[in-house]
């Protein structure tokens, strides 16, 4: 058996959750009440089992544990419950691939999102959020999740295929990833076969999806196949490879896998993001009041964020930060030990399914005091060296953490920059947010009513509690400006 020390001494307590059902385990829970079935484990251990329909597992809710293992995935690899799911959709791309195929396609993918290539793509991100802001009319009601996932499919779908995708052919993407987000999250925590062969309408629309999905992204690849210019994106990339002699070269499935997977997470979770960020300014006109007076400041006489203004976005990022914590969009994952292995002083057998979850870390008051609170200047110098370094996961960590985590800070921080400094959005009355998480967790047919601002003149100077110095990074949060981005996708 592999024995491995743990990194300190630690009287690890290892449990058992309760409430498990015959055949279907904590599935009731984990579907009808899963953030608080969650947030209700770490009184039971920091090493906890659960069932996943008949199948045990287990869930980490100490950060220590939960570090050990990001950072071991040849022992915790990619697999579990939700990756068996996520492969016959995304096959074997940097998201789903094996321990042993993650450093090739690594070193394939990771050049189109490093930090100086994501700068290069600000100017147009600022061009896109003007776009999908364009229809906006005062006291007109916007559907704000909508917009945000129509933004963040034209900005990925951009990198992957520069010009490929029409209008039409981008929404009815949007609607397939709708329907197969929704459809993963039941399918991870009852993980039964036979109930989702059953032809019902909601299965039935969940392959539909599927089918249209891997349609559309065959005939993007066929349409380049069949032109005479190379471009400068991903598929450009990845054509590249394929005819490549040497041991860069991958197959035609893996160009497929690649582009499949990049747009699953590139799409979603930012548009959550977004969303959520959105919906707590409404909630803490406060924080609004601050994130007003710096982006007045900062994108005076209407110009366009680009990569000029990313440094100075200070209180954006806190904001985002902040949203991040409370609400990770990635908010469940799963590992399979390729192995027998020691984990909390507890035995795993090889094959064992491990859990974790970032809402459970971000949620914990041990590291974040007063967690349910949205509170973005936790993250100010001086503050945010209180929080344990292993606490704030939202991009994951070690050699399979999320390879587009600057693209997306950037992308979220020019959007939620330029809808800030435009407009003001509003519940509707008697709005109640009712959180249902599917494989991500935001909000999805948020509505809000968009109200034009009046932005503070040019030359005034921000307010004397905007924040002066560089805000500090997250632990674990990329800060797009500094961080390398050498490392690769987590969902």
């Amino acid at each position: 058996m592999n024995r491995v020390a743990p990194e300190r001494e630690h009287a690890w307590r290892v449990g058992t959750a309760p409430g498990i059902f015959p055949f279907i385990g904590h599935g009731i829970a984990l579907y009808r009440r899963p953030l608080a079935f969650l947030n209700s484990l770490r009184a039971h251990g920091d090493l906890v089992e659960i069932r996943l329909g008949p199948q045990r597992a287990w869930m980490v809710c100490h950060p220590e544990l939960v570090h050990r293992v990001l950072m071991d995935s040849r022992t915790f690899d990619k697999g579990g419950p939700l990756y068996d799911r996520l492969r016959p959709l995304l096959g074997d791309g940097v998201g789903t691939c094996r321990h042993q195929e993650h450093r090739r396609q690594r070193r394939l993918l990771q050049p189109d999102f490093r930090t100086a290539r994501v700068a290069d793509h600000t100017a147009w991100m600022g061009e896109e959020v003007e776009s999908v802001c364009r229809e906006w009319r005062a006291g007109r009601q916007v559907d704000v999740s909508a917009t945000m996932l129509a933004l963040t499919t034209r900005v990925v779908s951009r990198v992957l295929f520069c010009d490929s995708l029409d209008a039409t052919t981008a929404a009815e993407m949007r609607g397939c990833l709708a329907t197969i987000v929704r459809g993963l999250f039941v399918r991870t925590v009852v993980p039964v076969d036979a109930l989702f062969r059953v032809p019902t309408p909601a299965n039935r629309r969940y392959r539909r999806a599927e089918d249209r999905l891997h349609a559309i992204v065959d005939a993007a690849i066929a349409e380049r196949r069949g032109g005479t210019s190379d471009r400068t994106d991903v598929l450009g990339t990845l054509l590249a490879a394929t005819r490549d002699q040497g041991a860069t070269a991958i197959t035609e499935q893996e160009v497929h896998d690649q582009l499949i997977t990049l747009l699953f997470a590139g799409a979603e979770t930012t548009a959550l993001c977004l969303t959520s960020a959105l919906d707590m300014l409404a909630r803490h006109p406060e924080e609004e009041r601050r994130l007003h007076a710096e982006v007045d400041a900062v994108l005076d006489a209407g110009r366009l964020p680009g990569p000029h203004e990313l440094p100075r976005l200070v209180r954006t990022r806190l904001v985002l930060t902040e949203t991040l914590r409370h609400r990770p969009p990635g908010w469940l994952f799963t590992r399979v030990t390729t192995k027998e292995t020691e984990l909390a002083g507890h035995r795993l057998p090889r094959g064992a399914t491990v859990l974790y979850s970032p809402y459970l870390l971000h949620h914990d008051p041990a590291s974040f005091p007063d967690p349910d609170r949205f509170r973005p200047d936790r993250w100010l110098p001086g503050q945010a060296v209180g929080v344990p370094h292993k606490a704030m996961i939202p991009f994951a960590a070690g050699s399979r953490k999320c390879i587009g985590d600057t693209f997306a800070m950037a992308e979220a921080t020019l959007a939620l920059a330029f809808v800030a400094r435009n407009w003001r959005l509003r519940h509707l009355p008697g709005h109640v947010e009712r959180l249902r998480p599917a494989a991500t967790l935001g909000p999805r047919s948020l509505v809000m009513v968009c109200e034009p601002r009046a932005p503070r003149p040019t030359g005034t100077p921000p307010p004397a509690d905007s924040p002066k110095s560089r805000a500090v990074a997250a632990p674990g949060v990329h800060d797009p400006r500094t961080a390398g981005g050498d490392c690769v996708d987590d969902a």
